[in-house]
C-alpha cells in the first residue's frame, strides 16, 4: 500500500503537471493569435488589383515580346 506521503506527492505532481500543461496551452494560443494577426496584416497590405492597374497607361499589358 502507498503511504500518505506517497499519495500527497503524487497529487502534488499531478497538479503541477496540470498547471504546466495549462500554461503551455495558453502560450500556444497566444502564439496562434499573434500569427493570425500577422497574417491578417499581410493580407490587408496586398494592394487592390484595380487600383494598381488604374494608374498604368492603357497600352501596357496588351502585347507579349516573344523575341529575347
Amino acid at each position: 500500500m502507498m503511504d500518505v506521503n506517497g499519495i500527497a506527492g503524487l497529487a502534488t505532481s499531478m497538479a503541477e503537471f496540470s498547471a504546466n500543461q495549462a500554461v503551455g496551452i495558453a502560450v500556444l494560443k497566444k502564439a496562434i493569435d499573434s500569427n493570425a494577426a500577422g497574417a491578417l496584416a499581410l493580407i490587408e497590405a496586398i494592394p487592390d488589383a484595380n487600383q494598381t492597374s488604374a494608374n498604368l497607361p492603357q497600352h501596357l499589358g496588351q502585347n507579349v515580346n516573344t523575341t529575347a
